[in-house]
């Protein structure tokens, strides 16, 4: 992670001094760099010591760090891992051209390793990721959304990123179809787990730990699967409360509505769907060769279950 951490710094290079300013600003901001530790653990676990990884794993960094800039922005948040959104310091427009800006090194860097599966996969990877945003704004304040759906959301927004970044391990060391498989297949499994916690910690959570504002789901008019199972095991009285939360973006109910969700026993549902799919990509991690790396990647999936930040 460390070599990763120098590609990031070598790359980020650029005679224009807003985009280096606000692109080392979302990038030192911390988070857990867990795409490209993600590709480097698969790596391992396959035993592919290309030197193109770490390229690799600074790229699908890039990519990630562009999708929250212009999240931020098409959701008006104002808080990210504990500080300001670059958009809140430096406007919207900075952040989006940024967010291009780190979009475009990404595709630089990957015609850098010259290898055309490696840009299928980025790409179509990108191109998915962008029609998961699209999905999500047609959907918000819809309380009638399904768990269907939002799963369709979750794995093109978040986990299609997890996918790419543990399907490319295989592709860089020329792996066999199977293994290919089984590591995109964990990356999705890992990707669908993350994204059901972290909606989770949105009503769960301490906002201190998590770095950002609880309630914004509901503020956005976000429905997620918390809401979906209380919508599903609420009184109508209940119920009502939460349609008129998401339809108008209303915080007023937040406590109100937290409480239902925890009474109706939805937090506890939705964990019970995020362990489905940890325990799906561990299943799959079994079937990887056995070494430490490998060990890494039951233990990544199996720890998202006791994430709290």
């Amino acid at each position: 992670m460390q070599q990763v951490d120098q590609v990031i710094g070598e790359r980020l290079t650029t005679e224009v001094p807003l985009v280096r300013e606000v692109a080392q600003y979302i990038i030192s901001a911390g988070g857990k760099r867990l795409r490209p530790a993600l590709l480097l653990l698969v790596c391992g676990a396959i035993n592919n010591q290309s030197p193109a990884r770490h390229t690799l794993a600074a790229v699908v960094e890039f990519i990630h760090t562009a999708t929250l800039l212009h999240d931020d922005v098409v959701d008006e948040s104002t808080l990210r891992r504990g500080r300001e959104t670059a958009n809140e310091r430096f406007g919207n427009a900075a952040s989006v051209l940024v967010g291009d800006f780190l979009y475009s090194r990404a595709f630089q860097m990957m015609v850098d390793i010259n290898n055309m599966r490696v840009m299928q996969v980025l790409s179509d990877a990108t191109n998915v990721i962008a029609e998961g945003e699209v999905l999500q704004l047609m959907n918000m304040h819809d309380a009638s959304i399904d768990e269907a759906t939002y799963l369709r959301v979750i794995r093109s927004k978040t986990a299609k990123l997890f996918e790419a970044s543990a399907r490319l391990a295989p592709i860089l060391g020329g792996a066999d179809e199977r293994t290919e498989m089984l590591c995109a297949e964990y990356g999705q499994a890992l990707g669908t787990a993350f994204q059901v916690i972290d909606d989770v910690l949105d009503y769960e959570g301490d906002a201190e730990a998590l770095g950002k504002n609880l309630g914004d789901d509901l503020r956005e008019g976000k429905v997620t699967l918390p809401i979906i199972c209380a919508l599903r095991a609420g009184s109508e009285a209940q119920k009502t409360l939460i349609r008129q939360a998401i339809e108008d973006g209303d915080l007023s109910h937040l406590e109100a509505i937290r409480d239902i969700i925890v009474q109706t026993g939805a937090l506890d549902t939705a964990r019970v769907s995020a362990h489905a799919e940890a325990q799906r990509a561990i299943d799959v991690a079994r079937q990887l060769p056995v070494n430490a790396y490998s060990a890494a990647l039951i233990q990544l999936a199996a720890g998202l279950l006791e994430r709290r930040s």
